[in-house]
Parts: C-alpha cells; sequence; structure tokens
C-alpha cells in the first residue's frame, strides 16, 4: 500500500475554547498521509484511479470553513471521518497545527491516525 500526502495545507479558521478566539480567524496547518494503492492509477494515467489530492484539499478547507470550532482534535477527528467517507481511503494521519496557540512555541498540535496504516 502507497501513501499520498498533503503537507501544510493552511487554512484560517474560528477555533479556540476562549471566547475571543471565536470572535477571530487563526491559522492552522494541516498534513495528512493517506494510505491508497496508486498501481492503478500509476499504469492508466487517469485521475479517477489516483487519490485527488486536490479534491481531498478543497475537502478540508471546506470542512474547517464551514463553522468555529473548539478543539484541534475535533478538526482531527471530522477529517479523518471524511477522508474514510467521501474518498474511501483505508487509512490516515492527520496532523492539525495551531500555531497562535502557545506564544512561546513555534506550533503545537494533534497527530491522529486512523484506520490501516
Amino acid at each position: 500500500m502507497d501513501t499520498v500526502s498533503v503537507k501544510g495545507l493552511k487554512v484560517d479558521a474560528t477555533i479556540g475554547i476562549f471566547d475571543w478566539e471565536q470572535e477571530i480567524f487563526q491559522p492552522l496547518y494541516i498534513d495528512l498521509e493517506m494510505r491508497w494503492d496508486n498501481a492503478k492509477a500509476a499504469e492508466s494515467g487517469d485521475i479517477h484511479d489516483a487519490l485527488d489530492y486536490a479534491a481531498v484539499s478543497s475537502f478540508v478547507v471546506e470542512l474547517i470553513e464551514s463553522r468555529p470550532w473548539g478543539l484541534i482534535e475535533e478538526v482531527a477527528e471530522q477529517i479523518a471521518a471524511g477522508l474514510f467517507s467521501q474518498f474511501q481511503v483505508p487509512g490516515a494521519r492527520v496532523t492539525v497545527n495551531k500555531p497562535t496557540a502557545v506564544p512561546a512555541a513555534n506550533s503545537v498540535g494533534v497527530s491522529i491516525v486512523r484506520g490501516e496504516f
């Protein structure tokens, strides 16, 4: 099984547990590693045989922008659920980084692994 990845997808989100955070946009950076068999796409050259990372990226942006969020853990779980339901990936690692969460840190984040990875 192969891996298709999207690294550093930036999405401006309404996210946080504090009231003031629900009134502003903050950047999130999303990293995805998705299990996928690339053999058929490599042979055919047809995007329909591939995991369309542009479509995956659009899905992630639309999901995050669709509503306010409390925790980055929520975001990660919902992304993973969508990867399974909409793109039928057999496994995924989803990392959500929030660089503005802790002033003394470059970023904080969570990574989850779901399915066969």
